[in-house]
């Protein structure tokens, strides 16, 4: 170890995962009071709840008229996997890959749903893949913000309006940070746990009228489980976007997502929400541009993500190193993080490139992620001179 003293000030909440996130500020177990336990799901009044989160999420993202909204089980992999097993294989696919679980539905596809006509679309980490290959007359698979590689789309403008094929969207780690162009997108899912910080388990699908209409034609070649069917005789089971879960929700967790909703409307919405996720990456971004041991991830600025921001670690002395030793060296100043209770859960994730992840969504504070930019350099000194005694 170093004489390096420690900065003066410690984040007051040292929460930066990337999923489960930080609770909303000023969250309390007292404000779940009003959740409906004990009592079925299905009663009037449970079906009230869940409806109400429902028509608050639609309202809150600008949801267009025609789209419907519904909450699925296991998180934003039980929406997505219900979005694919529901609606692919009826044309050709491209999808798009250039972090984990991007890659995860690359597998999905080929592996499980063993579709034939497939082009994968992949890139390093730190990339995205030239979207201009993109054909739309297939449907389209894509991650909006890739949440282990830092790399966010740029925009939608890549996406055209009067595309053939659909668009699904895994937009967990994008969706009330980043924006959402409605036209451009078909089939769109995120969970309660990144940008709300809500808590896990709960998935959000929503369908535009071109995806219902899918549904209601198209019937694919293998067996749907019973929480990915959205459909009966031909036509698509409203109940589901209205409340009527599939499967038993946890009232509790809901209860806590509908705090947190009501947390956005009074911060002023949507755009608050984007605003304190901007400036909370801004104030990281701008670190690195003048911190010469560390770099981003995302090579280009235009996809720099505003949520999950990912750290390289580009200190001549560590990137001599094998690549075990560089995990080694990032997981040091992780540890050194965890262990003053400045920084939890920021290592980066188990296949991306060692380094950092810092969680920079809306219910962080930005005096938080302030404090702790000195205490990522006091970290890495620490690190560093350890490396030195060790030589």
């Amino acid at each position: 170890m170093t004489d390096q003293t420690p900065p003066g000030t410690r984040p007051a909440n040292p929460h930066f995962s990337s999923g489960p996130c930080a609770k909303r500020p000023g969250w309390s177990l007292d404000n779940l009071g009003n959740a409906f336990l004990g009592r079925s799901h299905r009663a009037k009044e449970g079906k009230a709840r869940l409806k109400l989160a429902i028509d608050k999420t639609k309202a809150l993202l600008g949801v267009p008229e025609g789209y419907v909204c519904g909450i699925m089980p296991a998180s934003d992999t039980g929406a997505f996997e219900a979005a694919m097993w529901s609606l692919l294989g009826a044309r050709g696919l491209d999808i798009l890959a250039w972090e984990s679980f991007g890659a995860g539905w690359v597998s999905d596809v080929v592996n499980q749903l063993k579709l034939s006509d497939v082009r994968k679309l992949e890139a390093d980490y730190g990339e995205l893949p030239d979207l201009s290959q993109v054909d739309f007359a297939r449907d389209v698979v894509f991650t909006a913000n890739g949440t282990t590689s830092g790399v966010k789309i740029p925009n939608y403008d890549w996406v055209p309006a009067d595309r053939e094929g659909l668009t699904l969207v895994d937009a967990t780690s994008a969706v009330f940070a980043q924006p959402v162009d409605w036209a451009k997108v078909d089939c769109l899912t995120f969970s309660w746990q990144k940008v709300m910080g809500g808590e896990a388990a709960h998935g959000m699908l929503i369908l535009s009228p071109r995806a219902i209409e899918r549904l209601e034609t198209y019937s694919p070649p293998w067996p749907l489980p019973k929480i990915f069917r959205m459909t009966k005789g031909g036509k698509l089971i409203s109940g589901i976007f209205e409340g009527a879960t599939i499967n038993t929700p946890s009232m509790l967790a809901l209860e806590d997502y509908l705090d947190a909703l009501a947390w956005a409307e009074g911060l002023g919405g949507l755009d608050a929400l984007m605003a304190r996720a901007d400036k909370n990456a801004n104030l990281i971004h701008d670190w690195v541009a003048k911190t010469p041991w560390v770099a981003n991830l995302a090579a280009q600025p235009e996809n720099y993500s505003n949520t999950s921001v990912c750290l390289k670690i580009v200190d001549p002395d560590v990137t001599a190193l094998n690549a075990d030793e560089q995990a080694a060296f990032a997981k040091k100043i992780a540890s050194l993080l965890d262990k003053e209770r400045v920084a939890k859960d920021i290592g980066s994730y188990r296949d991306a490139p060692a380094g950092l992840r810092i969680w920079t969504g809306a219910t962080v504070e930005a005096d938080d992620v302030a404090a702790l930019l000195p205490w990522l350099d006091w970290a890495f000194a620490e690190a560093k001179g350890s490396m030195a005694q060790a030589a």
